[in-house]
């Protein structure tokens, strides 16, 4: 059995620099690390998780704590955090809260995570102060996936700037009638995009001069049916939208499949905006805001790879960009004179 002196042997190191960077940890060159992993393959070595966690008192396992692991965004987000844990040679170890808030209390208050894990990736959740304690105490790296916490290693983009983008898209066309198809903004999981998005859409309305209507706002909770659903109520009003806003592609497909229903044309009768890029958006041609999802993922692995790799870590806050993408789901409005 091919053993990690015969690594370091075909590679002339020693087998501590050969050991340093198999486990991804710093000081070690990109080149020779990439010389050392490929020898390693060559030649059928496999380090031992186990020997290597008596060895350094970690486990090699990441924690992600996930909301919902079967809506798309979560799930390449975690994919994003699996492929660059994998390929440093971590596991990782998933909590689904699957929306239920007792599944939540049990991860933050009890010590599920105490031992099992070395570090800890929080996705799309605000934790209250006391899970910000319990966070705390547990001493190990945590990085939290699109939240603004100062003081945190935390990934996000700007989601009241998106809001802005897609909305201002919209006056740009000489929208004035634009619907908002959101989220709820207060639940026991507390999601933080829903928060932000619907202010920059209000934001933005209200920079334009145009009067905030609540009866444009509608929840489509972040699926593809809850945004069908909003969208059929909306188009239901005596004086329709002329363009809606979804603060997800997912509502966004929804308000499609809802205005083709009542037999709308898009985007000559109605025009429909979304937030994500995701990957069925340029199958229906859909306009979006485009954020890097699987990005986010990365880079939240990254931020605690980097901790553990560290004796004086500093929290990083980072903002990842948006891009506005124009499709053919906007244009400007029925009778509206070009530019």
């Amino acid at each position: 059995m091919t053993g990690i002196k015969d690594v370091a042997r075909e590679v002339e190191m020693s087998t501590a620099t050969v050991s340093r960077a198999l486990r991804g940890l710093p000081g070690v060159s990109e080149e020779t690390r990439d010389r050392v992993r490929e020898t390693a393959r060559r030649l059928g070595y496999v380090p031992s998780p186990s020997a290597a966690g008596l060895a350094t008192g970690q486990t090699r396992t990441v924690a992600v704590i996930v909301p919902f692991v079967t809506q798309w965004f979560f799930a390449a987000v975690v994919q994003g955090a699996e492929e660059e844990l994998r390929s440093r040679g971590y596991d990782l170890l998933l909590y689904n809260l699957a929306g239920d808030p007792a599944a939540r209390h049990r991860v933050f208050s009890t010590s599920l995570l105490t031992k099992r894990v070395d570090a800890i990736l929080v996705l799309s959740l605000t934790p209250s102060r006391d899970e910000l304690a319990s966070l705390e105490a547990l001493g190990k790296p945590v990085t939290i996936v699109g939240a603004d916490l100062p003081g945190w290693a935390t990934v996000r983009i700007d989601d009241h700037l998106a809001a802005s983008t897609a909305t201002q898209h919209l006056l740009d066309l000489g929208h004035r009638r634009i619907a908002y198809i959101g989220g709820s903004t207060e639940g026991a999981l507390d999601f933080t995009a829903p928060v932000e998005r619907v202010a920059g859409y209000r934001a933005t309305l209200a920079a334009a001069g145009v009067p905030h209507d609540p009866a444009l706002e509608a929840d489509g909770d972040f699926t593809v049916a809850g945004g069908m659903r909003a969208a059929a109520e909306l188009l239901e009003l005596a004086d329709r939208p002329t363009g809606i806003f979804a603060a997800s592609d997912e509502m966004a497909i929804g308000a499609l499949r809802a205005a083709r229903d009542r037999g709308l044309r898009v985007p000559e009768d109605l025009s429909v905006i979304g937030i994500d890029d995701h990957e069925m958006a340029d199958f229906f041609d859909l306009t979006t805001v485009a954020q890097p999802v699987h990005e986010q993922g990365r880079v939240a692995a990254q931020l605690v790879l980097g901790a553990l790799g560290s004796d004086d870590w500093d929290p990083e806050q980072v903002v990842l960009p948006t891009e506005l993408v124009v499709r053919r789901t906007t244009a400007r409005p029925c009778g509206t004179p070009g530019p």
